[in-house]
């Protein structure tokens, strides 16, 4: 399967809005939720997101 970046963005999205949809089950207002759940797992997401597109990179290069 080949990922670009519309993909890349849609599954990015999918995956951060589904794990703020389960935070917002617990007991944590949805507010709570959406101030601290949110942005780390944004941040989080991203930072994953960079480390594994410059492993593929290298991958790419170096077989």
């Amino acid at each position: 399967m080949d990922f670009d970046a519309l993909t890349t963005a849609v599954a990015f999205v999918a995956l951060i809005a589904v794990g703020v949809g389960g935070a917002s089950m617990s007991p944590m207002s949805l507010e709570t939720t959406l101030v601290m759940v949110l942005p780390s797992a944004a941040v989080f997401g991203a930072i994953v997101l960079v480390l594994g597109v410059k492993h593929g990179e290298y991958r790419a290069r170096n077989v």
